[in-house]
């Protein structure tokens, strides 16, 4: 058993079942027991525990997600590092992953394509927003309730855009599979990376096949780098050109020729749903041999970084290890492979371990120790001079201020050195330097506090005279912006026309009839208030109203699992009822709401789904015996050859009609009823009849009871006879009667 099954971490978390286990993290299924509910709990390892660079990285995750809350992001609830334990806790998602829902789907229809894609770059819109770039966006991070609700999720690699430079966790690469050309190239990435990743995304649900894949993972990523994918319409040519479109812009190789950002991407989309024939004019590049997007590059180790090269490599050797892991130039990071821990809860994230490749250790250089010293021998140096410069500075303008403020610095009785203004306050200048004509050149809005002077005409240092007008800028205090109408706006050109004021922007989407879907009803502070620039508004997005139409689907046949899916699409309702059959287990046998009946979008289905399980019952079949029926019987069932029911001893002189209960399974079954004459021991079919043990019915496909019985000898025999009197007989000589001696003799 689990050591850390049935712990309490900081007396609220108890742990109740391991749902996730890996290389470095496992994940745990509890109970919050002050909140009384179900929660994730990621831990740490032990032997990682005490690395640095591991512990890094996994709080990395919780740094990342914290700061974020989005309707489409996995939550963080609470954190634990203390030196005995490491540990996240999140949400607890009752789902599957969309690796899983595409696996099982292969191709999925560009409405639930865009759905899903939606709702991903709405959570990467937050994230980038924030500054945060998850740079592992793949299916298998990517979690699905069963309403559609999409939930975006493994920060563990994200990499904040405010971090200075590159750092070691710029080495860290997503799945090769998903990565950008940037990424494989180890080149510092941003937001347009991600963008990347989904438009591989969308490719794979769109043709049901990786633009890019072979069984080298280091040649995977070259062709990020290098090769066109095919045409997606080449593949599946149902899918629209402007989706196609779409997926090519999103994967050019360059970053700067792909979407900026995750609103530009939606805004198309947008722009697709609303019009299926319109063209954005991307050019659509193809490859100038027919199979280049599916040849190997021979000379890898010159295409890719070496350390780069080394973490795919290392990554494909742990293709299954876990999220929480650490890279620099010396230590590759583990590659995150999210897998099912099982199909209800928090996915795994990884948490398994399994080595795959192994074949490419001997082709490629280690990293060039020496020159890595002989260049780094040169920021020190440089940084040396550089101080030195600037202690030589500000010795000097010290020394020039001492003079300005002493006198020293006057090159006659009537020039003297300008002080400087900026900072002081308007009127406090005025009586600090009576000898100057400072006045108001121009008052606007500053970061400096009210009537603060915050530039000057005549710099600091320069001589001036006795009386010398000096003109100066005054603040009116911090800039304040006001919030613009953006009511009956569609949400992106709405948040498009807060950011142009400065402002950061956050969308709430509620249910409103008055407005119709994606439409902004409110924003929050209200339009014309004045705020900071910098200020976040809360604009509350309709997603219209509840009583649109749908028309429903047959779903008869089909999995339960597939028809949540797409209710949830909807926005409809579903209750299940389970019902014994021998259809597969989760197979929907009855749907309450008719294939073709129109409904709204807050109405409720009902699914009969099957158990797998062959239905039990029992049959009462009534049966007349022949009025000259006489004797003792029994009647038998037969199902497939073999007897499932015998009937107790029946007297047709005691009862012509005769009730005989059969019980079986099925619900179309042909049974065959066998009459036995207990004197006799003979038998006689009655006849063949079709069972539906589930409801109790049957019906005869043949039967003649009475031929049976009279087969069986079980009806009276007719008495025979006699044969009429001859005159012979009727006059016969009457005899004497025998005397005593005859009698005696």
């Amino acid at each position: 058993m689990d050591k850390n099954i049935g712990k309490k971490l900081d007396g609220r978390y108890e742990i109740t079942e391991l749902i996730g286990e890996g290389g470095m993290a496992d994940v745990y299924k509890a109970i919050d027991v002050v909140d009384n509910k179900t929660i994730a709990v990621k831990i740490l390892k032990k032997e990682f525990a005490e690395s640095e660079e591991f512990l890094r990285r996994f709080r990395n995750e919780s740094k990342a997600i914290a700061v974020l809350s989005h309707p489409n992001i996995v939550k963080i609830y609470d954190v634990g590092f203390s030196e005995k334990i490491q540990y996240i806790v999140m949400e607890y998602i009752d789902g599957i992953t969309l690796k899983e829902y595409i696996e099982n789907e292969r191709v999925l229809s560009w409405k639930d394509a865009v759905h899903f894609v939606t709702q991903i770059l709405r959570a990467l819109q937050h994230a980038h927003e924030r500054g945060i770039v998850h740079r592992d966006i793949k299916p298998q991070n990517i979690m699905m309730f069963t309403d559609g609700t999409i939930k975006v999720m493994d920060f563990g690699i994200a990499k904040f855009a405010r971090e200075e430079g590159k750092t070691a966790t710029d080495q860290a690469i997503g799945t090769v599979h998903y990565i950008s050309p940037e990424q494989a190239r180890g080149d510092i990435t941003d937001a347009k990376s991600d963008l990347y990743s989904v438009g591989v995304m969308l490719y794979e649900m769109l043709t049901g096949q990786k633009p890019f894949d072979t069984d080298n993972p280091v040649s995977i990523a070259v062709m990020h780098m290098h090769n066109i994918a095919e045409l997606p319409r080449r593949i599946n040519p149902d899918i629209p050109v402007p989706l196609e479109e779409i997926i090519v812009h999103a994967m050019e190789k360059v970053p700067d020729d792909r979407y900026q950002t995750a609103v530009e991407m939606i805004r198309d989309i947008d722009r697709f749903k609303a019009d299926p024939d319109v063209r954005f004019g991307y050019v659509t590049r193809t490859n100038q041999e027919p199979d280049n997007h599916t040849r190997y590059f021979t000379a890898v180790n010159e295409q890719i970084p070496e350390e780069v090269h080394q973490e795919i490599r290392r990554d494909a050797r742990n293709e299954a290890r876990a999220s929480t892991g650490f890279i620099n130039q010396r230590q590759p990071v583990q590659q995150t492979v999210a897998q099912n821990a099982d199909n209800s809860g928090y996915i795994n994230n990884g948490y398994t371990s399994t080595d795959i490749y192994d074949t490419y250790d001997e082709d490629y250089t280690d990293f060039d120790e020496e020159d890595t010293e002989k260049k780094s021998l040169f920021v020190p140096i440089l940084s040396a001079v550089t101080v030195v410069v600037i202690m030589v500075a500000v010795f000097f303008i010290a020394t020039l201020v001492k003079g300005v403020f002493s006198g020293e610095k006057q090159t006659n009785s009537s020039e003297f050195a300008m002080p400087n203004l900026v900072g002081m306050d308007y009127n406090q200048a005025h009586e600090a330097y009576p000898n100057l004509d400072i006045q108001v050149e121009a008052t606007e809005f500053s970061e400096l506090e009210k009537d603060k002077i915050f530039e000057q005409s005549i710099p600091e240092g320069d001589g001036v005279k006795k009386g010398e007008i000096v003109k100066v800028k005054v603040s009116l205090g911090a800039k304040t912006v006001k919030v613009p109408n953006v009511i009956n706006y569609h949400y992106i050109t709405a948040g498009e026309a807060l950011r142009a004021q400065g402002l950061d922007v956050e969308y709430q989407y509620q249910t409103n009839e008055d407005f119709e879907e994606e439409i902004v009803f409110d924003t929050e502070p209200a339009a014309l208030e004045q705020v900071a620039p910098g200020s976040t508004v809360l604009v509350y997005v309709s997603k219209g109203s509840e009583i649109e139409e749908i028309v429903m689907e047959d779903f008869v046949g089909k999995n339960i699992a597939d028809a949540k899916v797409q209710c949830g699409i909807w926005g409809i309702g579903v209750k299940t009822e389970k019902k014994d059959s021998g259809e597969e287990e989760g197979t929907i046998l009855k749907q309450s709401i008719e294939k073709g009946e129109k409904v709204t979008a807050d109405s409720t289905i009902t699914f009969t789904v099957s158990t797998g399980k062959e239905p039990e019952g029992t049959v009462d079949m009534e049966f007349i015996f022949p009025a000259d029926s006489t004797g003792r019987f029994t009647i038998t069932a037969y199902q497939n050859g073999v007897a499932i029911y015998q009937s107790f001893t029946l007297s047709a002189d005691y009862s012509k009609s005769n009730v005989v209960s059969v019980t079986g399974k099925g619900t179309n079954e042909e049974v065959t009823m066998v009459l036995t004459n207990l004197s006799n021991n003979l038998t006689c079919e009655i006849g063949k009849y079709n069972m539906n043990f589930e409801e109790g019915t049957f019906s005869a496909i043949s039967e003649d009871i009475g031929k049976a019985f009279q087969i069986v000898d079980g009806l009276v025999k007719p008495e025979e006879p006699q044969e009429p009197e001859t005159q012979a007989q009727t006059e016969a000589p009457q005899q004497e009667p025998a005397t005593s001696e005859e009698v005696e003799e």
